[in-house]
């Protein structure tokens, strides 16, 4: 949201104008998420383990509609609609009570996916012993590696590729998620 108006010299000077404009000027600059990001973090993570569940992620998108929130979180096989939902509910309440975002904003909770980024160290650790998907730059050409993902060193990932094992640094990866192989069944052999 920006905030336009004229004024003149004189009004500028006033110091308490200036404070006062000086934070609507900052409220405009569009810093987005980064000024209130760790305070929705503590919230999540707190409510999370209150309900035995795992923050997965916290970002932010514009949309036509203004801002949206969005909250991933996680548990082992999965969370289900009702606990988003719920999750949801407490979350909103929380922050609403506690009321240090200043502008409007829409909430979305959501499960990560079978199919999720992988942005932070602890998704990868999360993914140990899954199918991903790697984006990565190797001296001059951009690669898509897929295959289990083995190992998690404290400077790059392992994975086993057609059985071989390929070390990938994590300042070479562009992109990352995990992957979902329909296995065969019976019926389909």
């Amino acid at each position: 949201m920006v905030y336009r108006w004229r004024m003149s010299r004189d009004r500028w000077q006033d110091d308490t104008l200036r404070r006062i404009y000086s934070k609507v000027f900052e409220f405009s600059k569009g810093e987005g998420m980064e000024k209130y990001r760790l305070r929705i973090e503590e919230l999540a993570k707190r409510l999370a383990g209150e309900m035995h569940l795992a923050l997965y992620d916290l970002e932010e998108k514009a949309t036509g509609k203004g801002k949206v929130i969005v909250v991933f979180i996680t548990k082992l096989g999965g969370v289900t609609l009702d606990e988003c939902a719920v999750f949801s509910h407490r979350l909103s309440e929380e922050l609403d009570s506690q009321d240090f975002i200043t502008e409007h904003y829409y909430l979305e909770v959501s499960s990560p996916g079978i199919e999720r980024p992988l942005r932070l160290k602890t998704h990868y650790i999360s993914a140990i012993n899954e199918q991903v998907e790697i984006q990565w730059q190797s001296a001059s050409q951009r690669l898509t590696s897929k295959g289990k993902l083995v190992e998690v060193n404290p400077d790059s990932v392992v994975i086993l590729e057609k059985e071989t094992r390929l070390e990938i640094p994590f300042s070479a990866i562009h992109k990352a998620r995990t992957c979902f192989i329909k296995t065969r069944t019976r019926e389909q052999a």
